[in-house]
């Protein structure tokens, strides 16, 4: 599962870069990205229930270096489907990639409604006794990941229009199953953020494929400081170190 994550503003330049979705005041931004208003804050401690970047595809974007019209949105993470009369308490915010095609929450989403979420990396909480260690999992290369994710827009009986989504999740891989025995879907490659995020694409049997644990030798794993486990907090410190009091063991690894 995945209920917590960071996404550094530098990470969020370069994702939108990347994907030829930098708006004109983007582009024209200051190369000084700590000061940049241009930019979304760095947030070091995302939690369900808040607005998350997003990017998904969509008719009246400009087009791509991947083929197809992106843009970038901020919808609310915790999926309430379309056709729901009420939010779930609380809505999901994983949606288990072994289940997607057949779950009425998700399979009209799986099939049309895809997006992704771009992160510098995501926390797991390990069971020590009473105690609930968090640990930082990111790329080796300290490069932005993307999450595959699901969307929708909701309309509540007053009339608002929520956009709400999901974290598509699966098995963990051996440097996570440690810790926790599920892990988010992390799109590896343009290939597959091209195949995940193309609406021409939508059959389970060609999407399934993307669905996979991230590659071990790309995953590291990092003991962080407690602060993390408080949603309070979400500044730079949640990516320190453990104090002393806090346990020896500082990474995983293969």
């Amino acid at each position: 599962m995945c209920c917590r994550f960071a996404l550094q503003k530098s990470h969020a330049r370069t994702v939108l870069a990347k994907l030829g979705i930098l708006t004109a005041s983007f582009a024209a931004g200051s190369e000084d990205e700590d000061n940049d208003a241009t930019l979304p804050a760095s947030r070091y401690n995302i939690a369900p229930g808040t607005s998350l970047l997003a990017l998904r595809a969509t008719g009246d974007a400009p087009r791509s270096g991947f083929d197809l019209r992106l843009s970038a949105f901020s919808p609310r993470w915790g999926l309430i489907p379309g056709w729901a009369k009420a939010p779930g308490n609380p809505p999901p915010a994983n949606a288990r990639a072994e289940t997607l095609a057949e779950k009425p929450a998700f399979r009209d989403a799986f099939r049309s409604r895809r997006c992704v979420v771009p992160a510098s990396g995501f926390y797991e909480w390990e069971r020590c006794g009473r105690d609930r260690l968090p640990w930082l999992f990111r790329r080796r290369d300290e490069a932005p990941v993307f999450f595959a994710a699901l969307h929708e827009t909701w309309r509540a009986p007053d009339g608002a229009v929520h956009q709400t989504c999901a974290l598509v999740t699966t098995a963990a891989n051996a440097v996570m199953a440690p810790v926790h025995h599920r892990m988010p879907v992390m799109l590896d490659g343009d290939d597959a953020l091209r195949r995940w995020l193309d609406p021409r694409i939508a059959e389970p049997v060609q999407l399934g494929p993307l669905l996979v644990p991230w590659p071990d030798e790309l995953t590291a794993a990092l003991r962080v400081s407690t602060r993390v486990n408080s949603v309070r907090f979400d500044g730079p410190d949640c990516f320190a170190p453990p104090g002393p009091e806090e346990g020896a063991q500082l990474s995983l690894g293969l």
